[in-house]
């Protein structure tokens, strides 16, 4: 079984350039659709890994990163090190969306939580409030029966 090839009328192709040409792609870079002036930044702190996302006052999710999505691999993604990196990472696209201040939420123990929002201050960003909403058992399930021997 070939190839089908088929023929079109000149008046066609003359119709599709015109709409081609009305329909030309918009020049220029990426601009924000709107300007947001506060946002909520929640770090995501645990032994493994450091997560950040920045969000609107709305918690709907405008950039997110991790240490792992930075390229740090195994145990250096729980560093200090990395959650710097990355706070800084979403610092930099906070102050070109013009974010002006920011509360912060910090879940998790892990190694990362300060060097975060070190790293996110450096922007020139206010940070209006910091918050702990790390869970914390009441009591937990119950434990193992004493073994048999």
């Amino acid at each position: 079984m070939g190839k089908i090839k088929i023929i079109k009328k000149e008046e066609d192709k003359t119709e599709t350039l015109d709409k081609a040409v009305i329909a030309a792609p918009k020049t220029g870079g990426k601009t924000p659709k709107k300007k947001i002036v506060a946002g909520t930044l929640h770090v995501e702190a645990t032994f493994n890994n450091t997560k950040v996302v920045l969000s609107d006052k709305d918690g709907n999710t405008l950039f997110w990163t991790s240490a792992g999505a930075l390229g740090f691999k195994g145990a250096k993604k729980g560093t200090p090190f990395a959650a710097s990196k990355a706070g800084s990472i979403i610092g930099e696209k906070a102050k070109a969306l013009g974010i002006k201040e920011v509360n912060v939420k910090v879940k998790g123990v892990g190694s990362g939580r300060e060097p975060t929002i070190r790293a996110f201050m450096a922007y020139d960003i206010e940070i209006t409030g910091v918050n702990d909403v790390t869970p914390v058992p009441h009591n937990g399930p119950k434990p193992k029966k004493p073994r048999r021997v």
